[in-house]
């Protein structure tokens, strides 16, 4: 039997695509997936939180602490604002705002953020990081970053006392000078 040049071409070709979609797509996220596992066993399943041997969240999303109202409590230091799903910090619904930095909407939205984290702090706007007012990219990312965090004065501890304790945590929090 004669198979002309084309029929071979496309047979060639499609013999590629179904090797390489075994090898891609099958041994090699095998080989990542079990590598992950026995290397680097609790971040590849998400970096669960525990409490009492129950899952209640993971150390990499934050997540907001507030009453029944929807207002920040007190006695928990507060997340950086998120913009994944209705309510903030939902895992399905990853992503940022998409607003530029010349949108009215998310310049009004920085605003009012200044004024209420000022207020739940009781410092002065002006010293307010830029961390507690926009959002990661992602959406949930609750830990600032090391050198922008609210003065931990307010919140009645000394730093050396909040670097103790975050120093095992994936908090990261500190006093602004």
């Amino acid at each position: 039997m004669i198979i002309s040049s084309r029929t071979r071409t496309l047979l060639v070709g499609l013999r590629s695509i179904l090797l390489f979609t075994v090898i891609v797509g099958v041994v090699y996220t095998g080989v990542m997936t079990g590598l992950g596992q026995l290397v680097l066993h609790r971040q590849a399943n998400g970096s669960q939180l525990e409490v009492n041997g129950k899952v209640v969240g993971s150390t990499l999303i934050g997540q907001s602490f507030t009453d029944k109202d929807g207002k920040p409590l007190p006695e928990y230091f507060q997340p950086r604002p998120s913009a994944a799903g209705d309510n903030g910090y939902d895992g399905s619904s990853s992503g940022g705002s998409n607003m530029g930095p010349e949108n009215p909407d998310l310049a009004k939205t920085i605003k009012e953020r200044r004024s209420q984290v000022a207020t739940f702090n009781g410092v002065d706007a002006g010293r307010v990081p830029a961390d507690a007012l926009t959002a990661s990219s992602s959406g949930l990312d609750g830990a600032p970053s090391p050198v922008t965090s609210i003065p931990v004065s307010s919140v009645g501890l000394s730093p050396t006392t909040l670097t103790d304790a975050s120093s095992d945590s994936s908090v990261r929090l500190g006093s602004m000078s």
